[in-house]
C-alpha cells in the first residue's frame, strides 16, 4: 500500500512526525508532501496566483510552498507514479470538530484526496488550549494504527472521507471509539484590534470560549467523554430536504 501524508501545520510539525510513525506501522511505502509553512485555517484552497515551489527534504519527503490541497495535487499529479492508495492528513494540533471542519486545512487534505478518488482520512489531536501546547500525541499514535486498519476494510461510497478526532486524555484513558455526526458550535471568532509602532491599526482573528450542541452522538460529545470520534463526511453539499421546497416555490411564482 502506498500512503501519502500531508498536513496543514507544515513540514516541521510534530504531528506530521507522529503521522509518519503511524503510517509506517501500516506500510513501508510512505510519501510526505506537506506545506513549507503553517497553512492552518485555509480550508480547501488552491494557490493560483503564485508559483508552487517544491523542495525535497529527504527521500520520499517534500515541502511545498502551497496549501494542503496543493500538496495532494502535486503528489498525485507530479511526484508519484500514479495515485496513492491512501491519503492521511494530520495529525493536526487541536481537534477539527463540528463547523470547524469547513475551515480546516487538515480536513481539506483529505477532501482533495477524496475528490481524486483516493481513500482519505483526516486525523486531529485535541488538547487544552488554556494550558499551552501540551499536546498528548501518544493518544493518536497509540490508537490510530489499529483504527486505520479497521477502517481500510470498510467500503465507502464515492465522495466520502473519514474525519478522526482523538481526545485530550492519556492514551490509556481513552474510553472507546464512537461513530459520530458533526456537532454544532457557536461562532467562535472575534476581531482583536491593535496598533503598530507607527500608529496604524491591524487586526488578529481570535478564538474565544464557545458554546454549542453537545448532544450524544456528536463528535463534540464523544471527545468530552474521552472517546475517539469517527465521522464520515460527504463532499456532496446539496441540501436534498430543501430541493422540493424551492422547486415548489418556483412553480408557484413566489421566487422572482
Amino acid at each position: 500500500m502506498r500512503i501519502l501524508l500531508t498536513n496543514d501545520d507544515g513540514i516541521h510539525a510534530e504531528g506530521l512526525s507522529v503521522l509518519e510513525r503511524i503510517a509506517r506501522t501500516i506500510s513501508d511505502d510512505v510519501w510526505v508532501v506537506a506545506p513549507e509553512v503553517d497553512q492552518s485555517g485555509l480550508a480547501h484552497s488552491l494557490t493560483l496566483s503564485e508559483p508552487l515551489r517544491l523542495r525535497q527534504v529527504s527521500e520520499r519527503r517534500f515541502a511545498l510552498r502551497g496549501t494542503p490541497t496543493d500538496c495532494v495535487i502535486m503528489a498525485a499529479k507530479k511526484l508519484l507514479d500514479g495515485k496513492p492508495d491512501l491519503v492521511l492528513s494530520g495529525v493536526n494540533v487541536g481537534a477539527n470538530l463540528a463547523d470547524d471542519v469547513t475551515y480546516s486545512g487538515t480536513v481539506a487534505g483529505a477532501i482533495e484526496g477524496t475528490l481524486q478518488g483516493i481513500r482519505s482520512i483526516a486525523l486531529s489531536q485535541a488538547y487544552q488550549h488554556a494550558v499551552g501546547r501540551d499536546v498528548p500525541w501518544d493518544v493518536a499514535e497509540t490508537h490510530a494504527p489499529a483504527l486505520i486498519r479497521t477502517l481500510l476494510d470498510v467500503e465507502l461510497p464515492v465522495g466520502t472521507l473519514i474525519n478522526l478526532n482523538f481526545p485530550n486524555c492519556a492514551a490509556e484513558a481513552v474510553a472507546g471509539v464512537e461513530v459520530t455526526s458533526q456537532g454544532k458550535l457557536d461562532f467562535g471568532l472575534s476581531i482583536d484590534e491593535r496598533t503598530d509602532g507607527r500608529g496604524f491599526p491591524y487586526f488578529w482573528l481570535r478564538f474565544g470560549e464557545r458554546a454549542g450542541d453537545f448532544r450524544d452522538g456528536t463528535d463534540i460529545h464523544a471527545l468530552r467523554e474521552n472517546k475517539i470520534s469517527v465521522t464520515p463526511l460527504k463532499l456532496d453539499l446539496t441540501d436534498y430536504t430543501v430541493q422540493d421546497r424551492i422547486a415548489r416555490a418556483l412553480r408557484e411564482g413566489t421566487v422572482a
